[in-house]
């Protein structure tokens, strides 16, 4: 029987060893990129399944989503406006990408060159801008929103913060 002891517990490691590879398998791999979009409509995403682009967090509210496909149909997800604008910066297409942007106001899939920004709200990265479909008082433009995000002018920078909540 001693002379079994060795064998046995090497089959039993390797079983093990076996199970965790099976089980790796089985789980479903994170969305980070979607290939093949060319007519560039935004992607329906589920909850939990889609992963940012640019910081690796997992999606888990669509509130201030964003997707930016590039002209060949690739397709990237963020969670917060403010990665997509740090992730599109070095992107040799980031003049040609289309933008889509998850409205507040209207909670569809919306043009994000096009959309209005607020500047005070709670992001998962803390950039604080909201896009929205109208216009309203003290939103911004793609351009002042994408120009404050690269510049740090965002709900992260203590001094602006407290030029945006006049605290």
């Amino acid at each position: 029987m001693k002379k079994f002891t060795p064998y046995f517990v090497i089959v039993i490691i390797i079983g093990l060893i076996v199970g965790v590879f099976i089980s790796f398998g089985k789980t479903q791999q994170m969305v980070v990129i979607k290939e093949g979009n060319t007519k560039q409509l935004p992607f329906e995403m589920e909850l939990g399944k889609y992963q940012d682009s640019f910081c690796g967090m997992v999606i888990t509210e669509l509130d201030y989503a964003s997707q930016v496909i590039a002209p060949d149909g690739k397709t990237w997800f963020f969670h917060d406006h403010g990665d997509f604008v740090e992730w599109l910066d070095d992107k040799e297409f980031k003049k040609s990408a289309k933008i889509w942007v998850m409205s507040r106001d209207t909670h569809k899939w919306i043009d994000g060159r096009s959309a209005f920004y607020s500047l005070d709200e709670q992001t998962p990265m803390g950039y604080g801008f909201g896009a929205y479909e109208k216009p309203a008082k003290g939103r911004i433009d793609f351009k002042t929103m994408q120009e404050r995000t690269l510049s740090g002018k965002t709900m992260n920078n203590p001094q602006t913060r407290k030029e945006i909540l006049g605290e």
